[in-house]
C-alpha cells in the first residue's frame, strides 16, 4: 500500500488524513508537537454534518514533528498555513523521493507555485478543500459544511483515487483549477467576518447585517474578476455572481433560499476564528488579501477587503475581536 504523508497536521490535515487512515490507507501525519501530544492522549475522532463518526485510537496514529517519515511517501498532501508554505517546501525538498506526487490543499491561489519552485522533480498539483473543519480540544475534527475535494487533474493521481473514494472524500478533478479556486476564495471572504463576529457560521449568516458585509466584499471581488476576465466556477447551487443579491435578502427570505445553497451545521466556524481564539496569525493575507493584490495589479483599490484585512491584523495584535453586524457594516461602508 502506497504511503500518504500529510504535511501540516492541523484541522484540514488531520481531518482529510484521518478519513484516509480510517478507510485503511497508510497515513503519516506531520505537524506540531502540541497536536501530537493531544492525539497521543485523546486519539483522533472524526465526524461530519451528515452523521459520519469514526475514532482512531492513539496506537493507530502515525505522527511525526519533522518531514523525514515522508521520505517513502508516494503522495504528500500539503495542508500547512499559507505563510509556512515556503519553509514546508524546503523541508520536503530535502526529504521526498523524486517521483512523489504533491498536492496543495491550502487557502489562497499561489501555494502550488511556491511548492513547484522547490520541488523540481516531483509532480506538484493545486488542490482545494471547499468545506469547513472545526477542531475540538480533545482530538475531535468535525466537517461542518458540505463540499468535495477539488484538485488539478493529472494522470499520476490515478493510483490514489480509490483511497479517497473509500474515505468518502472523492477527488473532483479539473483541467483548470483556477476558476474553482477563485470561487472558493469568494466564499472565504466571509472568514474575517465570521471571526470578528465571534459567532458560529450559521448564526452569523442568519443576521442580515453580517451578510451585507459579505455581499460588499464579494461584489468588490466580482467586479475586479470581471475586469480581469476571470469567471469563477459555480460551487454552490447559486452562481457566484448571484450570491451577493441572495445575501442581501431579508432574514426570513434568505433562510428559504439559503436552505438549498449550502449545508452548514450549527458547529461550523471559520478557521480564522479558531486562529484568533488561539492567538495565532491568520491567513487573511491569502484570502481577502488576494482581492487587494488583484486590485493593485490592475491599478485599482479594494477598500472593503483591505479594511477587513486591517481589522483582522489589529485583532491579531490584541485589538478588538468582536463586532456586531451593524458596527462592522458601518466600518466597511465608511471606507
Amino acid at each position: 500500500m502506497a504511503r500518504i504523508a500529510v504535511m501540516g497536521a492541523g484541522s484540514i490535515g488531520c481531518y482529510v488524513g484521518g478519513r484516509l487512515a480510517a478507510a485503511g490507507a497508510d497515513v503519516v501525519f506531520i505537524g506540531r508537537e502540541r497536536l501530537g501530544r493531544e492525539l497521543a492522549a485523546q486519539g483522533l475522532t472524526l465526524s461530519d454534518y451528515r452523521g459520519y463518526r469514526h475514532r482512531l485510537a492513539p496506537p493507530d496514529i502515525d505522527y511525526a514533528t519533522a518531514a523525514q517519515p515522508a521520505a517513502d511517501a508516494a503522495l504528500v498532501l500539503v495542508t500547512v498555513k499559507s505563510a509556512a508554505t515556503a519553509n514546508a517546501a524546503q523541508e520536503l525538498a530535502r526529504t521526498l523521493r523524486p517521483d512523489a506526487v504533491v498536492v496543495s490543499l491550502q487557502n489562497g491561489l499561489g501555494n502550488a507555485a511556491v511548492l513547484r519552485d522547490a520541488l523540481t522533480t516531483q509532480t506538484v498539483l493545486a488542490g482545494m478543500v471547499p468545506f469547513n473543519v472545526v477542531h475540538g480540544s480533545d482530538g475531535t475534527f468535525h466537517q461542518g459544511t458540505e463540499g468535495e475535494l477539488e484538485v488539478e487533474d493529472h494522470a499520476r493521481l490515478a493510483p490514489f483515487l480509490a483511497a479517497f473514494t473509500a474515505a468518502g472524500l472523492p477527488l473532483r478533478r479539473h483541467a483548470d483549477l483556477l476558476p474553482v479556486q477563485w470561487a472558493k476564495l469568494l466564499l472565504n471572504l466571509n472568514n474575517p467576518i465570521n471571526a470578528l463576529s465571534d459567532l458560529p457560521l450559521k448564526a452569523q449568516l442568519s443576521q442580515r447585517a453580517y451578510r451585507r458585509c459579505l455581499a460588499l466584499a464579494q461584489r468588490e471581488g466580482l467586479e475586479l474578476l470581471a475586469a480581469a476576465g476571470i469567471a469563477p466556477a459555480q460551487l454552490t447551487r447559486v452562481p457566484a455572481h448571484w450570491i451577493p443579491r441572495v445575501l442581501a435578502l431579508p432574514d426570513a427570505l434568505f433562510r428559504l433560499v439559503a436552505a438549498g445553497m449550502l449545508a452548514i451545521d450549527p458547529l461550523a466556524r471559520s478557521s480564522m476564528w479558531e486562529d484568533l481564539q488561539a492567538r495565532r496569525a491568520t491567513e487573511v493575507d491569502w484570502i481577502n488579501g488576494e482581492i487587494v493584490r488583484l486590485a493593485g495589479r490592475m491599478g485599482r483599490s479594494a477598500p472593503v477587503n483591505a479594511q477587513l484585512v486591517a481589522l483582522v491584523h489589529a485583532a491579531e495584535q490584541g485589538g478588538r475581536r468582536r463586532w456586531s453586524g451593524p458596527e462592522l457594516l458601518a466600518v466597511l461602508r465608511s471606507g
